[in-house]
């Protein structure tokens, strides 16, 4: 069934002068005596100990957080950097920080010296809560910034200036939080950075609001009276922050994390340990459950009723999988740091007890959600008619002239990359994603690549993506990148770097068998005149694939 129409025919945004994530995501749970008592952070260790902590718990240590930083001198607009992982002091800095009107900027583990050194520079940061996963990283990247003071939290509690425990201790459990206006800053979150370096995109308290048609159509109209919300993504961006932890906890929710890294079996075991109803699995994570797994629902019992996926193409063959082998259509959803879940699906997996829910359609990352105006346009602003590729851009006004609260601030300290952001006639309005995708009669949107991931070969215009997912379509095929190979007489000819799942192995039989297998399915300009094999494609700390490192490669070559 589809309602499509009639949701966003009367849909409206209700976002408050004085918003606060905080509030909105603890302090109001934590202060009903119904709701007090309720999980909303489980944590297992890699060990396999699970802690389970209350939206009291959450809330009182964020108190006594708050007042640990307003002891040590952060004030209203400071930013505070978090370098942890999923753990349950990372969900109580992000409430603590919050709910003072300081700015929370998490950064991932993953960042070297150098990155870490760079983003707490340009942020201006004057405080870092870090664990023992980031707290040798920290400490050599606040060489060159002595003022800047670190807490240090679990194992690396004795490496700080400050341990976690000790602040805590010592802290009241009482602390009245500012009533922040919508438009004040509540998170420092930096792009990944897949073309040229990192800006840091301030993200209003509103952002949350704009964030929940998303969350909320591709969880199949999240929650249910039994929802427990899990997702590798890391909490250090926008898909984990945004479109696991702070939502799930908004609607007051039992969210789990997950102390270790990403494995596919294990990924299964969390599910169906404890019962997890709703996830959040990037592409890369899928295609790899699906390599490992094929059948799953042989040996394990899965409770899912949604999966939302985004960061890169599901593309056919994961999508197939989801729904044969894991009985749950995936809800592909596209959005980025600066406008977060604004296309995606909302297809419902058991009966609806509402008018609610379009069908996904196969190969398409979605229709614009409830509260959002997107549209195909060219270079000058202009709306392109149905069925070219163009650039995707949203509106800053929804179809019924209200303001959409998604919008990011502006980057830090950078007006012209904020400018060059937005283009049109109409007070500059149409804001750009840099992400390429025709739009079919019924709204439907599909992925065509970056700006800079589409190129021409022998005058025809090619997106990585429809090889891409051709090819992981192969079972000897774990992942794939295509990116152009500069050619003196084709300007460019496609290339696949390939990794090859287990039980197979790189052959030059095998080049000519995944030649023919894309040939045979899609245009004859399409498929790879060359194949490479590789160990691991280089990836974001979003999960993406750095498309722009292999065509570097490819250049310099």
């Amino acid at each position: 069934m589809d309602y499509y129409a009639s949701l966003h025919r009367e849909f409206s945004w209700k976002v408050p002068a004085r918003f606060n994530v905080a509030q909105a995501c603890c302090g109001r749970w934590a202060a009903d005596p119904r709701t007090a008592s309720n999980p909303a952070v489980i944590v297992e260790q890699e060990s396999g100990v699970v802690s389970r902590f209350s939206y009291a718990k959450l809330q009182s240590d964020a108190n006594r957080l708050s007042n640990a930083l307003r002891a040590l001198g952060v004030r209203p607009g400071d930013r505070v950097a978090i370098v942890m992982p999923q753990r349950f002091e990372t969900a109580v800095a992000h409430i603590a920080i919050t709910q003072m009107a300081a700015v929370a900027m998490p950064l991932s583990m993953l960042f070297g010296v150098e990155a870490l050194e760079f983003r707490l520079k340009d942020s201006g940061t004057c405080v870092v809560i870090a664990d023992e996963h980031a707290i040798l990283n920290i400490q050599a990247a606040r060489m060159s910034q002595p003022d800047i003071t670190v807490i240090g939290v679990g194992a690396a509690e004795p490496d700080g200036d400050h341990g976690y425990q000790t602040l805590l201790s010592s802290a009241s459990s009482v602390f009245r939080g500012r009533a922040t206006r919508a438009d004040d800053p509540a998170f420092f979150l930096y792009t990944s950075g897949t073309t040229g370096p990192p800006k840091g995109a301030l993200i209003p308290h509103r952002a949350l609001i704009g964030n929940l048609p998303g969350f909320v159509a591709s969880q199949n109209w999240f929650p249910n009276d039994a929802s427990v919300f899990w997702s590798p993504a890391d909490w250090a961006w926008t898909g984990g922050l945004m479109d696991a932890l702070l939502p799930t906890l908004y609607f007051g929710k039992p969210i789990l994390a997950f102390m270790g890294r990403f494995n596919p079996q294990r990924a299964f075991e969390l599910m169906q340990g404890h019962g997890v109803s709703h996830t959040f699995l990037f592409p890369t994570a899928l295609k790899a459950m699906m390599k490992s797994t094929p059948n799953p629902r042989a040996h394990y019992q899965l409770g899912l009723r949604a999966i939302m996926s985004a960061g890169e193409s599901v593309g056919e063959a994961v999508y197939d999988y989801c729904e044969s082998e894991l009985g749950v259509v995936v809800n592909e959803m596209f959005g980025q740091t600066e406008v977060n879940y604004i296309v995606g699906n909302g297809a419902m997996n058991h009966r609806p007890t509402a008018a609610v829910g379009w069908p996904a359609r196969r190969g398409s990352m979605g229709r614009p959600y409830p509260g959002h105006r997107v549209e195909v346009i060219d270079e000058q602003g202009r709306i392109l008619p149905r069925g070219e590729v163009g650039e995707v851009a949203i509106h800053r006004f929804d179809r019924h002239g209200a303001p959409d609260p998604i919008f990011f601030l502006g980057y830090w300290n950078n007006r012209q990359a904020t400018a060059s952001k937005f283009v049109g006639n109409d007070t500059q309005s149409w804001c750009r994603t840099g992400d390429m995708a025709m739009m079919d009669p019924d709204g439907y949107l599909f992925y065509q690549g970056r700006t800079d991931d589409v190129f021409k070969t022998s005058g025809y215009r090619v997106g990585p993506g429809e090889i891409e997912n051709c090819l992981v379509k192969h079972p000897a095929v774990a992942n794939a990148a295509v990116v152009p190979k500069p050619d003196a007489e084709r300007g460019a000819v496609v290339k696949a770097f390939v990794v090859v799942a287990p039980g197979h192995a790189p052959s030059a039989a095998l080049v000519d068998t995944l030649q023919a297998f894309v040939r045979e399915r899609l245009a004859p300009y399409q498929y790879p005149k060359e194949i490479e094999f590789i160990d691991a494609l280089p990836m974001t700390t979003t999960g993406k694939i750095q498309r722009n490192v292999l065509r570097a490669r490819e250049k310099q070559a």
